[in-house]
C-alpha cells in the first residue's frame, strides 16, 4: 500500500515545519508549503517535498494542490496551520490589516480547503486538520482580530465535520496553548508598534510581555513546537480522531477555567495572570 500523502501549510518555522518533520517521521509521503520556501530547505533532507504556497494568493494555493494531486492522485491528510497573530486595539489597527488577518487566517484556510474536498470526496477518505488555538474558546485585551479568526475556524471547522462526514471525510481541531515559536514575539511587537503609545500603552505593554514570553523555551506558559506536532500526527493517524485536542501546558486549565467560570471572574483571573508575567 503507498504513503497517505498530506500537505502542511505555514510550513516553514513552529509547528508547521515540525509537523512535516513529525508526519515524514511516521511513514506520510509529505508535502510542506510556505511562502519563505527557503527556511523549507532542511526539510528536503527527510525526504519532504517543499512547494512555494502563499495563502493569500489563488494561483499559488491551486498550483501546489494541484501538484500533490497529479503524483497522487488526491491528498489524504491536510493541515491548515498556516496564520499570523494581529494585536492591537480595535480604534487603532486599520481596516485593511483586520481584513488582512481573516484572509490569512480564515480565508486562505477555507480556500485550501475547498481545493482539497474534492478529490477527498471521491476518494470517499481524507482528514482536514485545522490549527487554531485555545484563543478559538478565549480572549485577550488588544486581540480583537487574531482571536476573531480563531473563533471563525472554530466554528467553521465544526460545520465542516457535519457536511463533509457522509463523504468519509473528517475534520480535526488542534487547539494549541502558548507555543516555543517566533509567534508570539513577533505579534508582541506588532501590538506595541500599533497600541504602544496613546491611550492602551498600559494594557499594550502588559498583553506584548504576555505574548512575547510564550517564545522562551522553559516558561510555564511555552510548550515546543514538537509536542504540538506530535498531536497533529496522532489526530491524522487515529482510526477515529476526536473532534479537537487540546495540546500544550496550561490548556486544559484555561479552557476549563473559561467554561465554568462567569465571564467578569474569568476577565479578573485572566488579567491578573497578564499583570503577574508582565512584572
Amino acid at each position: 500500500m503507498a504513503p497517505r500523502v498530506a500537505l502542511v501549510t505555514g510550513a516553514s518555522t513552529g509547528i508547521g515545519f515540525e509537523t512535516a518533520l513529525a508526519l515524514s517521521a511516521a511513514g506520510f509521503t509529505v508535502y510542506a508549503g510556505a511562502r519563505r520556501v527557503e527556511l523549507m530547505e532542511p526539510l528536503k533532507e527527510h525526504g519532504i517535498f517543499v512547494v512555494s504556497l502563499d495563502v493569500t494568493s489563488e494561483e499559488s494555493m491551486t498550483l501546489a494542490v494541484a501538484e500533490v494531486e497529479a503524483a497522487h492522485g488526491h491528498v489524504d491528510v491536510l493541515v491548515n496551520n498556516a496564520g499570523y497573530g494581529s494585536y492591537g486595539s480595535l480604534e487603532e489597527v486599520p481596516l485593511a490589516e483586520g481584513r488582512r488577518q481573516f484572509e490569512v487566517n480564515v480565508m486562505g484556510l477555507a480556500r485550501m480547503t475547498q481545493l482539497v474536498i474534492p478529490g477527498m470526496r471521491s476518494a470517499r477518505t481524507g482528514r482536514i486538520i485545522n490549527v487554531t488555538s485555545i484563543g478559538g474558546k478565549i480572549y485577550e485585551p488588544l486581540g480583537a482580530w487574531y482571536h476573531g479568526t480563531k473563533f471563525a475556524v472554530e466554528g467553521i471547522s465544526d460545520s465542516l465535520r457535519l457536511e463533509l462526514k457522509p463523504h468519509g471525510i473528517d475534520v480535526v481541531i488542534i487547539e494549541p496553548s502558548g507555543t516555543d515559536t517566533e509567534w508570539g514575539t513577533i505579534a508582541g511587537e506588532g501590538l506595541l508598534a500599533t497600541s504602544g503609545d496613546g491611550p492602551y500603552a498600559d494594557q499594550a505593554h502588559i498583553v506584548a510581555a504576555a505574548l512575547a514570553s510564550t517564545s522562551g523555551h522553559g516558561h510555564v506558559l511555552s510548550t515546543p513546537a514538537q509536542v504540538v506536532a506530535k498531536t497533529i500526527v496522532r489526530a491524522a493517524m487515529a482510526k477515529r480522531p476526536g473532534t479537537r485536542y487540546p495540546v500544550g501546558r496550561g490548556a486544559w486549565g484555561v479552557l476549563a477555567m473559561r467554561k465554568i467560570l462567569p465571564d467578569r471572574v474569568f476577565d479578573a483571573v485572566f488579567l491578573n495572570f497578564y499583570k503577574r508575567l508582565a512584572g
